[in-house]
């Protein structure tokens, strides 16, 4: 079996087409992420899963998918019913903390049984930005609170939910998206705060789970670190914060290299990503064109990246025997609101 190559890639549609295949056969791309698009009913998302691993060898490569609950979830009612967001949890948080705790594992241990039955093993999830006044809305109620101890205390809870059901966690979006005011889907933001504050306020999520095996980087520029390049293509962000100060030492993957905040084409994007320190590039949209200008420009996993990928692959599915139907009733009950 070929190494397989340090990338990430979406689909196109619902099933793989020929060229699909025969592309992710000659590539080995280490994993797959899937959304909204690729999702219709419960055999078809399986079908679909199955057939993606068939073309790296039949491996159990990682299946990421963004369901964090609130307005995003990609799989919906009624494969899976509708999760609260974030901030609604943070809620019960602030009104009775181990409730609140509880809350935050027991939505994600019920994603790990959505998500499992249906082959999908990486839930990008939690997210640990800490938005500030007047921040983008892209993280917005996506967030747990606006404090870095609510928001470090309840991803922590949330993600042991998820690692409890063989679902692994992806902490995003190191090293803090929360001060962005730009989306960076669109446009590249650029935060002046100081490095005290944000080692104060921004990084401490992260600190907290640094012994995490994946997280997802921002396309943030932090004027105070690398005043150039976003965190996600910055050596001096990944090296010196993500890895030294936050202590992150698992597998970093890029956000979309397809968002517009990064520039120039996207194979000058996936070299920026790969020659940056990120571990692995992640490409989500499934355009055939730009996956085989990532391919070409990304090589097999090796060295420290591909000692992470096999930690990764090691703890997956790793699961431990609950009640669906208990646990469900139990979070039922907290009655936050969807």
């Amino acid at each position: 079996m070929s190494e397989s190559k340090a990338m990430i890639l979406g689909v196109a549609g619902t099933a793989l087409t020929p060229n699909e295949k025969a592309f992710f056969e000659a590539e080995q791309p280490w994993g797959f992420i899937v959304f909204a698009r690729n999702l219709v009913e419960r055999q078809q998302i399986t079908d679909l899963v199955a057939s993606l691993r068939e073309t790296v060898g039949g491996r159990n490569a990682p299946v990421l998918i963004d369901q964090e609950g609130g307005r995003v979830q990609r799989i919906r009612e009624p494969i899976a019913p509708r999760y609260p967001s974030a901030a609604a949890l943070g809620d019960i948080y602030r009104q009775d903390r181990e409730r609140g705790l509880r809350a935050a594992w027991l939505m994600s241990r019920l994603h790990a049984f959505d998500l499992l039955k249906l082959g999908i093993n990486v839930d990008c999830l939690p997210v640990l930005d800490v938005p500030v006044e007047g921040a983008s809305n892209v993280i917005g109620d996506r967030a747990y609170g606006t404090d870095p101890e609510t928001v470090a205390a309840m991803g922590a809870a949330a993600a042991q939910g998820l690692l409890s059901g063989g679902v692994l966690p992806v902490m995003k979006h190191v090293p803090g998206h929360g001060r962005g005011m730009a989306d960076s889907h669109h446009e590249l933001p650029v935060v002046t705060a100081t490095l005290e504050d944000l080692e104060a306020h921004d990084f401490v999520p992260f600190r907290r789970m640094a012994d995490a095996l994946m997280a997802m980087s921002a396309h943030i520029v932090f004027t105070a670190i690398d005043p150039e390049r976003p965190a996600t293509t910055s050596p001096k962000v990944i090296q010196e914060i993500i890895r030294g100060s936050i202590g992150f030492n698992g597998l970093l993957m890029s956000d979309d290299v397809s968002m517009n905040a990064l520039k120039g084409t996207i194979g000058e994007r996936a070299r920026a990503i790969a020659t940056g320190g990120c571990d692995v590039v992640l490409h989500c949209n499934g355009v055939m064109e730009e996956m085989r200008a990532v391919a070409a420009e990304v090589g097999p996993l090796a060295g420290a990246s591909l000692e992470r990928a096999r930690a990764v692959e090691a703890a997956l599915e790793r699961s431990e025997p609950a009640d669906e139907a208990v646990i469900r009733a139990e979070f039922d009950e907290m009655g936050a609101a969807a």
